[in-house]
């Protein structure tokens, strides 16, 4: 007998069915594992993911801070169209501001002109009432006037040449007064009779004025000193002898039409919108204190 022999019939013989049973149990337990985690997998009770096979460390949670609740929460950063429309409105604000300046600037500028030019004017005034010469004043006047009252300074220069002032007219009205009160050589003997006739006998009203030339010579004299040229002409015209006072009523026209020129100047001083310059022949665009108010704009802020 061989040894393969012997070892065989050494053999239990219930040897061969004891391995067939554990490969098949092995085999039922493997396929009804596999179905338990498909069927776990199909009803979502177990999922794969990125992280399968790795062991879950769950994070400690965050111990709420003290503060939390009375610090405000961070405000959302703002978008950039908000922060290009804010810049846009600084921007347009400071222009604005800028120009306001400029105004200002401007008006300051105008302010002092129109001072100059009213000086100018004071002091053209004093030298014609005193009949002295403008000197200076004559090359400002063509300046700062020229355009705006060019008649006025051409009257200005010309009463300047040759002066008439209140005591001159004053004086010469004083030499002129026995003529104004005498008979004119041209009256004859009827006509002064019937005017000393109608001289004796004046009915009037208690507050009329006096027709007599006694009277009317002192109220022209009155007018003179106060300064009323006009009315004091009128006077002197209804005098006697006022034929005799054509050159003192010329004299006294002329003063006129100085102070009408001196009138005009000063006003262009003050209210001439365009045509008044400055000591530098530029033109003032400053309005003049008597013009109307510009409406302003509304200021943008931040």
């Amino acid at each position: 007998m061989t040894e393969y022999e012997t070892f065989s019939s050494r053999r239990p013989t219930g040897s061969g069915i004891s391995l067939r049973a554990v490969m098949g149990t092995s085999l039922l337990a493997f396929v009804g594992g596999a179905a338990l985690i498909g069927w776990l997998v199909y009803d979502d009770k177990l999922q794969f993911g990125a992280d399968f096979g790795r062991p879950s460390v769950s994070a400690p949670a965050a111990s709420p801070s003290p503060l939390a609740g009375t610090l405000p929460a961070p405000a959302a950063s703002p978008s950039l169209a908000a922060v290009a429309g804010g810049m846009d409105q600084r921007i347009a604000a400071l222009e604005q501001r800028l120009a306001r300046l400029d105004l200002q600037a401007a008006a300051t500028e105008g302010n002092t002109a129109r001072a100059e030019a009213l000086l100018v004017a004071f002091a053209t005034r004093r030298a014609i009432e005193r009949g002295a010469p403008l000197g200076y004043l004559e090359n400002q006047l063509k300046l700062r006037f020229g355009d705006a009252q060019g008649n006025a300074v051409t009257q200005l220069i010309d009463a300047a040449k040759a002066p008439v002032t209140i005591d001159r007219l004053n004086s010469d009205l004083e030499a002129l007064a026995p003529t104004l009160l005498g008979t004119p050589a041209s009256e004859g003997g009827w006509q002064r009779f019937t005017r000393e006739l109608s001289g004796l006998f004046v009915i009037r009203r208690g507050d009329a004025t006096s027709a007599q030339p006694d009277a009317r010579l002192d109220r022209a004299r009155l007018m003179l000193r106060s300064g009323q040229v006009e009315a004091a002409m009128a006077e002197v015209a209804r005098l006697p002898g006022a034929s005799a006072a054509a050159d003192w009523q010329t004299a006294a026209r002329r003063y006129i039409a100085g102070q009408k020129a001196l009138d005009l100047i000063e006003t262009s001083a003050l209210l001439e919108p365009e045509k008044l310059k400055d000591a530098a022949g530029v033109a003032v665009q400053q309005p003049g204190p008597g013009a109307p108010p510009a409406r302003s704009a509304p200021e943008a802020t931040f």
